[in-house]
């Protein structure tokens, strides 16, 4: 007889399922790269990815309620980076698990 698989509670699975639509947007993806060796701010990430800094700052709200990333205040200006390693292995696996 197998053995019993534990699905996690709803609340978790709801936490799970937004979490993932976060990477059904290839520009926060885009950004995610772009920050992927360094920190950048919004005009950075804007030039870098040929967008305007509105769009950029719009997709970085996004990614910071669900804590992929951080940024912290240099003057007036706020930079990002990746929130952690778990944002790389995210991006590095769901990249190799297409590429099979």
């Amino acid at each position: 007889m197998s053995e019993k698989i534990m699905i996690p509670a709803e609340e978790e699975i709801y936490d799970l399922s937004e979490f993932y639509k976060v990477f059904g947007d290839s520009t926060r993806i885009k950004i995610l790269y772009a920050l992927l060796n360094q920190e950048l701010c919004v005009n950075d990430i804007a030039a870098e990815l040929s967008m305007t800094p509105s769009s950029i700052s719009h997709q970085l709200r996004i990614l910071k309620q669900h804590r992929l990333v951080k940024y912290r205040r240099d003057g007036k200006t706020i930079c990002y980076s990746l929130a952690d390693d778990h944002v790389v292995t995210i991006l590095n696996q769901g990249l190799e698990h297409i590429e099979e």
